[in-house]
């Protein structure tokens, strides 16, 4: 069970929800993820319409819906789309990304600490997206950040956990849920970021352009579990089975060549 912000969450997915074909197809994904938590850009929707196109495939009885401040290029644009969030319903929880550069997207740790210390004294449960930085990730937490999202890679790359060195630092001294996100381009790194005690794994691109979006869901779904269940059972800091040598997993003795000397 994830713990975080007060709440308790079964899925250890989180899905995001752009890029898709249609509202129907993102919200079958939705359901074949069984995620619990499901982002959605603030400049992208009509918070004040339930019939938004993208609201209206949400089943906000089932899921979080988890507004984030993807455009806001400095602290004081995601304190204002936070507030404008909140006063039209959204609630105090908040995906807080800062992302001035147009090119990479990476997100600016400064601005980001700023915007997210203002945004925990205002009431907002504050899930920043960041770099993959071991000391801004212990600055958020000391601010009062609900879980900290590092990145795996430059978001909507797919080219999976490219920062695995730096997130392994920030789980073992994390005391809040370490969320990997970004850069997640196949089920098989989600399970890598989760088999490394990751607490859970945020992914959109890869899901909304797959060829079956519905079945990947299911994909990321299945290997956010397994990852968890091999961390769970082989311990957080143990690397089992590497060395140097073959290690024969049944005994040697009894060849049937041995048998016939």
């Amino acid at each position: 069970m994830l713990k975080m912000g007060g709440r308790e969450f079964h899925s250890r997915l989180f899905v995001g929800t752009g890029k898709f074909s249609s509202g129907q197809v993102m919200e079958k994904a939705i359901v074949a993820s069984e995620t619990e938590i499901v982002t959605v850009a603030l400049r992208r929707v009509d918070l004040e319409k339930p019939e938004d196109d993208i609201l209206s495939h949400i089943n906000r009885e089932k899921v979080l819906l988890l507004p984030n401040t993807s455009g806001a290029r400095d602290a004081k644009e995601a304190v204002k789309l936070a507030r404008l969030a909140r006063s039209l319903g959204a609630g105090d929880w908040l995906k807080l990304e800062v992302t001035p550069d147009p090119v990479y997207l990476l997100p600016d740790p400064i601005e980001s600490l700023k915007a997210a210390e203002e945004l925990v004294k205002e009431g907002f449960k504050v899930m920043p997206y960041i770099n993959a930085d071991p000391v801004l990730c212990k600055k958020l937490e000391e601010a009062g950040c609900v879980c900290v999202m590092p990145l795996g890679s430059p978001i909507g790359s797919n080219q999976g956990l490219k920062t695995k060195a730096n997130l392994e630092i920030i789980i073992s001294q994390s005391k809040i849920p370490v969320v990997v996100d970004a850069g997640l381009g196949e089920p098989s790194h989600a399970a890598e970021a989760m088999e490394m005690g990751a607490d859970a794994v945020l992914v959109n691109t890869a899901i909304a352009i797959a060829r079956n979006p519905v079945k990947i869901a299911e994909a990321f779904k299945m290997a956010t579990i397994a990852g968890r269940m091999s961390y769970l059972h082989r311990g957080r800091s143990s690397k089992p089975g590497l060395r140097l040598k073959a290690s024969a997993s049944s005994p040697l003795t009894g060849f049937l060549s041995e048998e016939k000397r």
